[in-house]
């Protein structure tokens, strides 16, 4: 089981979309974490309904810090994935083991202002991105692949237009 953290900044949107659909679709083979640095202390309800949707599991999915990845106890990182601009900029705490480290910058669904319609149009075009990205992730044959070829692949993924 390789472990993923997605970090954004406020932990309520785009990160905990991500570690809903890399739990889904990992096919037990990732775990999926999230986090944020200024976490919001609640989940986005548009993200909440959205996944609940999609039938994905929503019981467990809360906002936090990733201080409660970086200390004692913690679950060893493999991947980390920042989601959102400020979250890439910001000094991330020090993971242990050295995870696998890529920027996936998405679009923050949160920040749009408009009709609860115009709402859903934009987390719905943030799990279709994340989606997207999360599939090629879990269809990489990361057993077979050194690691300069996987820091390769994990950067292009976050490239790749959307």
């Amino acid at each position: 089981m390789l472990n993923v953290l997605f970090l954004c900044t406020g932990n309520s949107a785009r990160s905990i979309l991500a570690e809903a659909i890399l739990n889904h679709l990992g096919d037990g083979r990732f775990c999926g974490y999230s986090a944020g640095s200024h976490p919001a202390g609640k989940v986005n309800p548009f993200a909440i309904e959205l996944l609940q949707q999609r039938g994905l599991v929503t019981d467990a999915l809360r906002s936090k810090s990733w201080d409660e990845f970086s200390g004692a106890g913690a679950p060893s990182i493999d991947f980390v994935f920042t989601v959102c601009d400020n979250a890439a900029a910001e000094s991330c705490p020090l993971w242990a083991g050295r995870p696998a480290t890529a920027h996936w910058g998405i679009p923050d669904p949160a920040a749009v202002a408009g009709t609860d319609a115009e709402k859903r149009v934009a987390f719905a075009d943030a799990y279709r991105m994340l989606v997207n990205r999360i599939e090629k992730f879990v269809n990489l044959p990361i057993d077979s692949m050194d690691v300069n070829s996987l820091q390769d692949h994990l950067s292009e993924i976050g490239r790749e237009r959307i």
